[in-house]
């Protein structure tokens, strides 16, 4: 008896320990509700996704149905629209991340420096972020691109020059211009912070020890942005992948395919061609390429917060 009375955890102990469990499962209960409406927001439409892949399914011809198999993949990988839809997804995103991250670089070096209207330049570029994709698209097709009434004709034919209808010529060139200045004024956002986050006394040490304006940002400015340059490129690459207005808005994917994009190209196989299947099918492929690109871009992320 007294041997287990010396071994016994004290009453005091055995309170808390029991406190603690009981504190646990509540909270576990509190978040159950949301953790399974998270699962269902998510999980329900993959498995739907991934049923319908597999299934023959027309919304306009209701005699096409029953197991599919492969077939909706091959005929999609084999398609010369969704090979063309790829090159144009990886050349959009990498053209608006060369634009964005490049220009957000040099603007967010500008804009740390003093100069007469400094916080109304910064609000100014920063503004397009907070405009709608959709408001954004239709702003430059009819404002500043409209080949009769656009800005841009007008200031053409103010010097002697023919207007081009910049939609119809260069379509993926325009729509990634309209995506780029969306874009633009986050990357200047989170560069612009970095950046004056540097130590002002390594800056003036180098300018004393003679470094020239180049030399300071290619050694020390740049070195310094590494990490934010790549968080910019992650964030806006996993975004990047599912650009939808501003082609719907703008050329609706044309002439023929040469804007369409990946996300693009699923939304007119599911609701402009009504072939659910296929749609589907492109949609599991645009999921397995999507996670391809974040599992590289988290990695390369870490490497560089880590170094």
């Amino acid at each position: 008896m007294q041997a287990v009375l010396e071994h016994s955890p004290p009453a005091g102990a055995t309170a808390l320990n029991q406190t603690k469990v009981r504190g646990k499962r509540t909270g576990l209960l509190l978040l159950s509700p949301s953790v399974l409406l998270l699962l269902v927001w998510s999980i329900v439409p993959l498995v739907m996704t991934l049923w319908y892949s597999v299934q023959n399914y027309n919304l306009v011809d209701p005699t096409l149905h029953g197991f599919a198999g492969i077939d909706n993949y091959w005929y999609l990988l084999t398609d010369p629209d969704f090979l063309h839809s790829l090159l144009n997804t990886f050349i959009l995103v990498a053209g608006v991340l060369l634009i964005s991250v490049g220009g957000g670089t040099l603007l967010a070096v500008l804009y740390d420096q003093e100069f007469f209207g400094r916080g109304i330049a910064r609000i100014m570029v920063i503004s397009p972020f907070f405009i709608m994709p959709t408001v954004s698209a239709l702003l430059w097709k009819n404002l500043m691109l409209h080949p009769i009434y656009g800005v841009y004709s007008a200031m053409m034919r103010a010097v002697g020059l023919t207007p081009i209808d910049w939609l119809a010529r260069f379509p993926l060139l325009t729509v990634m211009m309209i995506v780029a200045w969306e874009w633009l004024p986050f990357a200047v956002l989170i560069l612009l912070t970095a950046v004056q986050s540097l130590d002002g006394e390594q800056r003036e040490a180098a300018r004393m020890d003679g470094a020239g304006p180049i030399a300071r940002f290619r050694y020390i400015i740049l070195p310094h942005l590494g990490r934010a340059i790549s968080v910019v490129v992650m964030i806006e690459t996993i975004y990047l992948l599912t650009i939808f207005a501003e082609i719907s808005v703008t050329t609706a994917g044309g002439p023929g395919v040469a804007s369409t994009n990946l996300a693009y190209l699923i939304y007119s196989r599911a609701l402009l061609q009504f072939d659910v299947g296929g749609a589907s099918a492109g949609g599991v492929i645009a999921i397995i390429i999507a996670n391809i690109v974040a599992i590289f871009l988290v990695r390369a992320v870490a490497r560089n917060l880590e170094a």
